[in-house]
């Protein structure tokens, strides 16, 4: 995700995999698209070039040491000592190429050697201990959301170490950067986190619900639910006119958000009751036309094509930058490279 996301920003990206099998997620299947390659795979490398090392192999070893000479950043997830045991020691290379910058994209800070996985980082976070409904048991996210942001937040870092060294040179322990997925995780707690340190309570499940905003929260209406995003006491009022019910919002149990909160299950209910009249479309158009926040709850394939995707075949649009390239297959551009013609492309 990190590489792909700058690559999408126009960074010309050097796959490097294992010979032979290749990175984890081409097998993590199904579905496999025609050619063989994970959807999974699919999904996160794109706008790469890719070429298969054997890092045991000395050879392999010399050309990854000059490809990472022309680099302007290198990203690896190896595991403490991986690298270094095969030549390619992160620490010495920064030293050695004062222009370098490397990100290490790891699972936990205290343990560096213990394997990362998102569903670990989500599960020693907090994440899943606020996920799901109050009455069951914890729940992981739906996708594989610790390791998508922490490789935003490599991507990020990344971006700012380059900002940082256009400026001027930057010492090794400046163009070195390590990023994990628990303190990803961690820090993605924001208000979960702010809120048990305020108040001294830990944090429970809420749900579809908002711990911090009501209504904030799937709905019922007659024939489906919808979603429901009151942010601010004008919009409540705005709400409760399209409703017609205007004696809500001067209920002093609902007119500030804190009442709402305090008072979620009783007007929870109301809402529910009256919403209940009418099929959630109508309600949306109603509420959009007042600019109440809302929406519909959509599929993923629905969501697809409603964003101008395509919902079966492919690459949806790239979230920013341009799709340049497929995902490569395994080794697609050893050749090229071995013949040490990346800078036609770099």
């Amino acid at each position: 995700m990190c590489t792909m996301t700058l690559a999408d920003m126009g960074a010309q990206v050097i796959k490097v995999e294992r010979p032979g099998s290749g990175d984890d997620t081409r097998t993590w299947g199904p579905p496999f698209a025609e050619d063989g390659e994970s959807a999974y795979y699919r999904s996160i490398n794109r706008n790469k070039k890719g070429i298969a090392l054997d890092l045991s192999d000395a050879a392999d070893v010399e050309l990854a040491l000059e490809l990472i000479a022309s680099a302007d950043v290198v990203v690896d997830n190896f595991l403490p000592g991986a690298l270094t045991r095969r030549g390619l020691d992160p620490d010495q290379l920064v030293a050695r190429h004062p222009a370098l910058i490397w990100c290490t994209i790891g699972g936990f800070k205290r343990e560096p050697h213990r394997p990362g996985y998102d569903l670990v980082a989500q599960a020693e976070s907090g994440l899943m201990s606020i996920t799901g409904e109050p009455e069951r048991t914890p729940m992981k996210h739906g996708i594989a959301i610790v390791d998508l942001m922490a490789g935003k937040d490599a991507a990020i870092a990344i971006c700012a170490a380059l900002s940082a060294r256009a400026r001027g040179p930057q010492p090794a322990a400046e163009r070195r950067i390590h990023v994990t997925l628990l303190e990803t995780a961690l820090a993605s707690l924001t208000y979960a986190a702010q809120n048990v340190m305020v108040s001294g309570h830990d944090a429970g499940r809420a749900g579809n619900g908002n711990p911090n905003l009501v209504p904030y929260q799937l709905i019922e209406a007659r024939d489906r639910p919808f979603i429901l995003a009151v942010g601010n006491d004008h919009q409540f009022a705005a709400l409760c006119t399209v409703l017609e019910h205007p004696a809500l919002a001067v209920d002093v149990r609902f007119a500030t958000n804190a009442g709402r909160v305090m008072h979620r299950d009783a007007l929870i209910t109301e809402l529910t009751r009256i919403l209940s009249a009418r099929d959630a479309a109508a309600w949306i158009v109603a509420l959009e036309a007042a600019q109440v926040p809302c929406g519909r709850v959509l599929s993923v394939r629905e969501a697809i094509a409603d964003a101008g995707g395509s919902p079966v075949t492919g690459m949806p649009p790239a979230v920013s930058g341009t799709v340049r390239m497929p995902p490569p297959r395994l080794d697609e551009h050893g050749a090229e490279i071995r013949a040490r013609r990346w800078a036609a492309f770099l």
